[in-house]
């Protein structure tokens, strides 16, 4: 299986980064491929409305460490594990996320790749502003 490592560097504090990433009320403002209007929380898990469907997102509980990894369970069922990961760089942080191709069609994989891009993007805008 295909993997491909999207990051953007952001000129702003790491901790300040992860946090801001981690709250789920910022995810509508950032995460367009994620939420595209406020989350729900219910029983620990997100729910958001995305390009896809109603999904639920379930996040690794808060650390340290940067972590960001979170499960998104699909309209169909399936849930999907996507690495996510907070790191100090040089100029401030370095956000990291991992696309699988999962048996999409090379076209499929380049937009899932794009629109991740352009979520990490907005990230950076927002917090660099």
């Amino acid at each position: 299986m295909e993997s491909r490592h999207i990051s953007r560097v952001i000129r702003a504090d790491v901790q300040r980064v992860y946090a801001f990433a981690h709250d789920p009320e910022n995810l509508v403002r950032w995460a367009a491929g994620l939420a595209q209007a406020e989350v729900d929380v219910r029983e620990g898990d997100l729910v958001a409305q995305s390009p896809m469907g109603e999904v639920t997102v379930r996040f690794v509980p808060r650390n340290e460490l940067g972590v960001l990894d979170h499960d998104v369970t699909l309209p169909t069922g399936e849930t999907v594990s996507n690495p996510l990961r907070v790191v100090a760089h040089p100029e401030g942080a370095e956000v990291v996320f991992t696309v699988r191709r999962l048996g999409a069609t090379d076209e499929a994989f380049d937009a899932d790749c794009a629109a991740v891009a352009a979520d990490l993007e907005r990230l950076r805008a927002i917090l660099e502003a």
